[in-house]
């Protein structure tokens, strides 16, 4: 039967199950679920791989057994959701392939219990290589205990997130596209913060919406949530309603070397109980404001700043913003280096340093602040830790180049030119201003 389908090169498949031998046709109109899933069952019991010819596979309510390696003509063999619940689900999977498929849930109603269109759980190990995944009536790809990859694929129309991880072990989520999607690009989340180690890198994230409201909970490019030891490197993140990248309670964090476009709130953030964060070498061009590592009143702390390059702020985002406004290029609290960054064009503050007394043990120096509100607003609030501020050169800030706030309310003169004006616990010294 392969070598009756044009364009099928038979040495390509061989050792494959063909799936038109067992019964399953390409273009057939009606609901081929069962004749699928005996031939699911019979792969599974002969440990081989099935290969799909081109065509369209109208399936629903399928449950993947073990081992499952399914492979198809790229672009071209379709597997598409029927309706009535779900379209795939797997439970206490050792093995889970999928190469080259289109998976089309037709932008229909699912399940309650359906995560998402591809519902995989405890998945020993899992490979989704060069595969299409759109119109999902939830999440994309729901995974939940999965260990593996998800390279090469595109994923678009989904009405939750793109890709939904919880509770993952070693898993790596690398060169795939993830568009238009209702609430979420790419999201890493555990249930309780612990290690994940789950590597986010050379993906494009484009057009992530927050249909479900929030301040932050959705329309996140990439977020990743009480996930310990997750690298997020080298992606694209584009015009996503909230941050391109988002961690919340997530240690030993890496944000590297990714280029961040027209985020609608804050484009990288490291917020809550988390410790430990480098945010270095990344762009951001057009966001409400850039770079936050904040909420040690919550116990966030300890983080490298360095090399990024912030401009194009705006003091407009997606809801009224709480004080000190939108507009704040770099913002930072506790146990945290910022140095060798640029920032321009940031209409509020080039860098706000602390917040009321939730400051310790920061250290600002070689950094390029260009076209500010403020160059530095620094906290001068009682209780407030030790900030070093040096050795940076601030151009163009129209209220003054390094000034004391408590909380929103400017109250020192230009520290630049006065050092600490008597506030013990900073020492401010040259700082080069134009």
């Amino acid at each position: 039967a392969a070598g009756s389908q044009p364009g099928i090169d038979n040495p390509s498949i061989r050792g494959s199950i063909n799936a038109a031998d067992l019964g399953v046709r390409p273009g057939a109109l009606d609901d081929q679920s069962k004749a699928f899933a005996r031939l699911l069952r019979d792969a599974n019991d002969r440990d081989m791989p099935v290969f799909l010819p081109p065509g369209t596979y109208v399936v629903s309510n399928l449950s993947l057994p073990s081992r499952v390696r399914l492979s198809g003509v790229p672009g071209a063999s379709r597997i598409v959701y029927g309706g009535n619940g779900h379209l795939l689900m797997a439970e206490q999977a050792g093995h889970i392939e999928f190469t080259g498929l289109v998976f089309d849930g037709t932008n229909r109603w699912m399940g309650d219990y359906a995560q998402g269109l591809l519902d995989l759980r405890r998945v020993a190990h899992l490979v989704i290589d060069n595969c299409q995944i759109s119109g999902s009536g939830k999440s994309g790809l729901a995974l939940e205990h999965a260990s593996g990859r998800i390279g090469r694929s595109e994923i678009s129309g989904a009405a939750d997130a793109g890709i939904y991880s919880v509770e993952a072990a070693g898993l790596e989520i690398s060169g795939n596209t993830v568009s238009d999607c209702a609430n979420g690009g790419i999201l890493v989340h555990r249930w309780q913060a612990a290690e994940d180690g789950t590597i986010v890198s050379g993906n494009r994230v484009e057009r992530i919406q927050a249909r479900s409201g929030g301040t932050g909970q959705n329309g996140n490019g990439i977020n990743a949530f009480r996930a310990g030891n997750v690298v997020i490197s080298g992606n694209i993140v584009s015009d996503c309603a909230f941050s391109a990248i988002r961690a919340n309670s997530a240690s030993n964090l890496h944000i590297t070397g990714n280029t961040c476009s027209r985020s609608g709130e804050t484009a990288l953030y490291s917020e809550f109980s988390f410790e430990g964060a480098i945010v270095s070498n990344n762009i951001v061009d057009g966001a409400a404001n850039g770079i936050s590592i904040v909420n040690f009143n919550e116990g966030g702390r300890m983080g490298v700043c360095s090399g990024n390059i912030v401009r194009n702020l705006s003091t407009s985002g997606p809801y009224p913003a709480d004080a000190p406004g939108f507009g704040v290029g770099i913002s930072v609290e506790a146990d945290t280096t910022v140095s060798g960054n640029v920032v321009e064009n940031a209409p509020l503050y080039g860098m706000y340093i602390g917040w009321g007394p939730f400051m310790r043990n920061v250290v600002a120096t070689a950094n390029i602040i260009r076209k500010a509100g403020t160059g530095i607003a620094v906290t001068v609030v009682e209780g407030a830790g030790t900030a070093v501020i040096s050795d940076n050169v601030i151009d163009g800030a129209q209220y003054g180049a390094i000034v004391g706030h408590r909380w929103a309310e400017p109250v020192t003169g230009d520290l630049a030119s006065s050092g600490n004006a008597g506030y013990a616990h900073l020492t401010v010294e040259r700082n080069h201003v134009s």
